[in-house]
């Protein structure tokens, strides 16, 4: 099982990033315009289906709450993410994805 914890925010490249046995899972996000923008999740093959994309995902909307920054969502498994957590919709800005 992963340790949250382990999860940092490498901000110098702009990812969430979870390291097991020598490969990297990670989350890509972007500053855009006012927002920050979640780009893209990789997952290796050896971490699929441990919840390692969903704690990246959870640790990048909790970092988007603390600097008080709106989300866009570019990468496709963030949006399935957010079908299964309602609750960050307000999180959202509805400008640019007024239909979630």
């Amino acid at each position: 099982m992963m340790n949250e914890r382990a999860i940092i925010n490498n901000e110098k490249q702009q990812q969430f990033e979870y390291i097991e046995n020598g490969e990297l899972a990670k989350l890509e996000y972007r500053f855009y315009k006012k927002n920050i923008a979640m780009m893209h999740t990789t997952v290796p093959e050896s971490m699929k289906g441990k919840g390692v994309a969903s704690a990246l995902a959870e640790r990048a909307f909790e970092y988007a709450q603390s600097i008080n920054k709106k989300v866009m969502v570019y990468c496709p498994f963030v949006g399935a993410y957010l079908k299964k957590h309602p609750e960050l919709k307000s999180q959202i800005d509805r400008a640019y994805h007024p239909n979630l």
